[in-house]
């Protein structure tokens, strides 16, 4: 004890009340340079840039009656169908595990390459562990006579949504809607 009073060489540079000190800064410091990080943070928006759900898919009599267009199928995920009566559009994406399943003209259904679920032409499920059918999504005819397409309002058939108006676009060969 003496020895410290005296100014011997039992002293250190760094006492416990020193340490605890810088460390009591330190945290201090630490905190408010999380603060200003939080505040530069809030200064720019945190905003999704996705592209939009809605598009124009062309004329109606850019389609062939019968016939499964797949013209939208990689930029949007979204199958055009027409028939003798109108259009509908089903959503390339299997109900069972989100996969993209392929139109097989000559066997005249969807098929899931990953775990073989088959549809229908009208998206309806046959085979595979599908639970339950493709989705309907909105098609309507545009202001300017096109076809849009809208993918956030979707119809499900178990729900009975395949009635709704949206879900079918009725159009006739004369042109009529």
């Amino acid at each position: 004890m003496a020895n410290l009073q005296e100014g011997g060489s039992g002293e250190h540079i760094w006492s416990r009340r020193n340490l605890l000190s810088v460390a009591g800064w330190l945290a201090i410091l630490g905190a408010l340079q999380a603060g200003a990080v939080a505040m530069v943070a809030l200064l720019f928006p945190r905003v999704l840039f996705e592209p939009p759900t809605a598009f124009k898919a062309g004329q109606p009599t850019d389609f062939t009656v019968g016939e499964v267009s797949e013209r939208f199928m990689r930029d949007q995920r979204v199958w055009i169908v027409r028939e003798d009566s109108g259009f509908y559009a089903l959503l390339g994406i299997c109900t069972h595990l989100g996969c993209t399943p392929r139109w097989l003209g000559p066997e005249n259904k969807f098929k899931c390459p990953c775990h073989g679920s088959g549809f229908r032409k009208d998206g309806t499920n046959f085979e595979g562990p599908a639970p339950r059918p493709l989705e309907r999504i909105k098609i309507v005819r545009a202001d300017d006579g096109q076809i849009l397409i809208d993918k956030s309002v979707v119809f499900r058939k178990e729900l009975t949504e395949w009635v709704k108006p949206g879900s079918y676009l009725k159009f006739t060969a004369s042109g009529t809607a």
